[in-house]
């Protein structure tokens, strides 16, 4: 059985708390976790709402609107401009399970990479690379069903692109309740949520993306923009905010939409736990059910979802049924 913790609490305020009543408790347990957000990214007044999860359970949330505190200059890069660019100036690209700078030399060789002859990113007299460096080129790529004129492209959109600030609510629950059996990670609400206000993201759809022979390369950070959600991560490469949780264990770097934390992928002596489950979690004295991050090359920073999960809103004020979220038919937007 896990031993839940009420979102981040640490264990000797979760043990005051729990002498203290219910209200204490969740009181404890949303200061905590404020706490552990940058200056700036949360808008507005964190509050305790009524909310029904995944599962149809009716329960209590918190619920907590955020940006990202991120400016344009700290993301990217991502696409090179010419195959004589270096990883410096460059992003990375993951496949299988291994992570490769998305270099010049990169896109000059993913027809050999891919064993594909169609594949064609640059124009071979100049070696310039096909980049979409605006909105309209960003729009017509960034989607499963990728125009034919941007076929072959390095797909690549900015945050300026976008109409307004990306502003997200947060509803999770305040005690995670588990399932039977683990839940698959959809496309309806994300992964979890960095406490700098980044979103983490469900896999990007690799098959999409390579079946117009575009590529979309994150910047090292395991991050990339697309028109919808903005800037979003889709690994966890040590770049977002840490918390410490408990001695010699991985740091918290963030809240899953079930209400577990979500912790680095390396303990503090450079190792990964060995008796992780399917989700990549387990239950550690002092800290309770959490998981760990996987490694960048995966294209899955967490395996599953252990509990139900919550929502993510576009403000504040919408109602959280995460039972209500209707199943996704055909492609799932492009990452």
């Amino acid at each position: 059985m896990r031993i839940v913790t009420a979102l981040f609490v640490s264990p000797l305020l979760l043990a005051a708390s729990l002498t203290s009543g219910f209200a204490h408790e969740d009181s404890a347990a949303v200061d905590s976790m404020i706490a552990m957000f940058d200056d700036g990214v949360i808008i507005g007044e964190p509050k305790i709402v009524d909310c029904t999860l995944s599962g149809g359970t009716k329960t209590n949330c918190l619920s907590i609107t955020v940006k990202s505190n991120l400016t344009e200059d700290e993301m990217g890069p991502w696409c090179p401009r010419n195959i004589a660019d270096g990883p410096d100036v460059s992003g990375i690209w993951l496949d299988e399970g291994q992570t490769y700078d998305a270099d010049g030399s990169f896109v000059e060789n993913l027809a050999t990479f891919y064993d594909d002859a169609e594949w064609q990113l640059f124009d071979p007299d100049t070696g310039a690379v096909r980049v979409t460096d605006n909105r309209i080129a960003c729009e017509a790529a960034a989607k499963p069903d990728v125009e034919a004129e941007y076929n072959n492209y390095c797909v690549e959109c900015q945050t300026s692109y976008l109409d307004e600030e990306v502003v997200t609510t947060y509803v999770l629950p305040l005690h995670p309740v588990d399932l039977e059996t683990p839940a698959e990670i959809g496309f309806a609400s994300g992964i979890g949520v960095a406490f700098n206000g980044v979103n983490f993201d469900p896999p990007a759809p690799a098959a999409f993306i390579l079946d117009a022979h575009t590529i979309a390369p994150f910047d090292d950070c395991g991050g990339h923009v697309n028109p919808h959600t903005g800037y979003h991560y889709h690994a966890a490469a040590g770049c977002s905010p840490e918390t410490s949780s408990i001695a010699d264990h991985a740091p918290i770097i963030g809240i899953a939409m079930d209400g577990y934390p979500m912790t680095s992928r390396l303990d503090a002596d450079g190792t990964e736990a060995a008796d992780l489950d399917e989700c990549r979690g387990h239950t550690v004295d002092g800290l309770g059910y959490h998981y760990h991050a996987n490694e960048v090359g995966s294209n899955q920073t967490i395996g599953c979802f252990a509990a139900e999960t919550g929502c993510s809103l576009e403000g504040p004020d919408q109602i959280c049924d995460a039972s209500a979220v209707p199943e996704r038919r055909g492609p799932p937007p492009r990452g």
